[in-house]
């Protein structure tokens, strides 16, 4: 069975209907990307599985427990960890106190995290930890959203264009912790508009398109359909 599923999934903003009849599963431990033109649907899908944005029809299921109608608090502590593309710190908490804010429980059958381990991969967290967040740089900022997502120990982590304005070092720091995160068994759901990027880490792809899926497979197959590519990726 996998992890997370997603049936007939629909969502709306008033009147405009985003998310047509979404269906897809992620396994276990699985690193999907999840492509596709800005206007697609991607961020908003993230968003229904948070329950940030209420489904209107179908559902999202978590190792079989039902997620559609629970509050977002509910659905982390569930064992869906987001990190949004708008990062949302605590700019008056401190890096250490941020972390703080983000630590839970762990779920069962999820990797126990530490802020040890998360200033191993950020060093430069560990350097600022005393500093209040809203001083920290946009990459810094990025690093810490990730890390307070992780310390909530969720079986899946839901990232919203991590690297988005990020300086290129930063951006291969935070390609090699998500690897490093899909490694020790968490699985992940990323939205990345650099396609280079999405496909480097990524085991599986899904392309939407117009608030559907219109694509799903391997970064391999994928590059052997390029009509998928121009038709519902490729910029005209």
């Amino acid at each position: 069975m996998s992890l997370l599923e997603v049936k007939g999934l629909h969502a709306h903003y008033g009147k405009s209907h985003i998310l047509h009849g979404i269906d897809m599963q992620v396994p276990e431990a699985a690193i999907l990307s999840l492509l596709g033109r800005n206007g697609s649907g991607r961020s908003t899908l993230l968003k229904a599985m948070m329950g940030l944005v209420p489904p209107t029809a179908g559902s999202v299921t978590l190792d079989g427990r039902q997620l559609v109608g629970r509050r977002p608090y509910d659905i982390c502590r569930q064992g869906i960890g987001y990190v949004p593309e708008e990062r949302l710190i605590f700019p008056n908490l401190t890096v250490d106190e941020n972390l703080a804010m983000g630590t839970q429980k762990g779920t069962p059958g999820a990797h126990c995290w530490s802020v040890e381990e998360m200033y191993g991969y950020f060093p430069r967290l560990k350097e600022r930890r005393a500093i209040r967040a809203g001083y920290l740089s946009g990459g810094e900022q990025q690093m810490l959203t990730i890390c307070r997502s992780l310390l909530g120990n969720p079986r899946l982590l839901l990232i919203d264009e991590p690297t988005e304005g990020l300086a290129p070092k930063i951006v291969e720091v935070v390609m090699e912790v998500i690897l490093d995160i899909g490694r020790r068994g968490v699985a992940v759901v990323l939205v990345e508009q650099k396609l280079t990027i999405a496909l480097k880490v990524a085991r599986e792809v899904v392309v939407m398109g117009h608030g559907e899926l219109v694509f799903r497979g391997t970064p391999g197959e994928l590059a052997e359909t390029p009509d998928i590519r121009r038709r519902w990726l490729e910029v005209a």
